[in-house]
C-alpha cells in the first residue's frame, strides 16, 4: 500500500502527527485509525462472501483481483486456449530489429545508387526552410479544423 513512502517521507509525516495530535494524543488516533481500518476489511471480506454465494456455483472460481483490467489481460494472454505463448516465444524483436534496419540500409543504399546516377551528385539540404508563401497564395485549408 505505501511502497513509494521513501524513510525520509515517514520519518516527516511521523514528525506531523506529532505535531498536530501531540504526543498525549497520538496512541489514540493510531488506535482509532487501525480499528476503521479492521473494520473497513471485515465489512469488505463480508461484502465479498455474500457476492460469492450470491453468484452461486458456477462462480465458485470468481476472483475480484480479475476485475482489475491488468489482471484480467494477463489472465487471458497466459491462457494456453489461445496459443499466444507459442505466439510470444516464437517472435523475437532483436531478429525483428535487425531484419528492419537491413531492409532500411538496404533500401537508403539503392535510393542513394539512383539519386546518384540521375543527378549530377547534388546533396539534398534537409535543414532549409520551406519557401514563404506569396501574397496570392492562399494557406492551406483543414476541414477538421474549421
Amino acid at each position: 500500500m505505501f511502497n513509494d513512502i521513501g524513510p525520509l517521507e515517514l520519518v516527516t509525516l511521523i514528525v506531523l502527527a506529532v505535531l498536530v495530535f501531540g504526543p498525549d494524543k497520538l496512541p489514540k488516533v493510531i488506535q482509532d485509525v487501525t480499528r476503521t481500518i479492521r473494520k473497513i476489511r471485515e465489512f469488505s471480506e463480508s461484502a465479498k462472501s455474500d457476492i460469492r454465494e450470491e453468484l452461486g456455483p458456477e462462480f465458485k472460481d470468481f476472483e475480484f483481483e480479475d476485475l482489475n483490467p491488468k489482471t484480467f489481460i494477463r489472465k487471458q494472454l497466459d491462457n494456453e486456449d489461445l496459443g499466444l505463448k507459442e505466439i510470444r516465444n516464437g517472435f523475437d524483436l532483436k531478429k525483428e530489429m535487425a531484419e528492419v534496419t537491413d531492409a532500411v540500409h538496404s533500401r537508403d543504399s539503392d535510393a542513394s545508387s539512383a539519386s546518384s546516377a540521375g543527378s549530377s551528385g547534388d546533396r539534398i539540404d534537409m535543414t532549409k526552410k520551406p519557401e514563404t508563401p506569396g501574397p496570392d497564395d492562399r494557406p492551406p485549408f483543414d476541414a477538421d479544423a474549421t
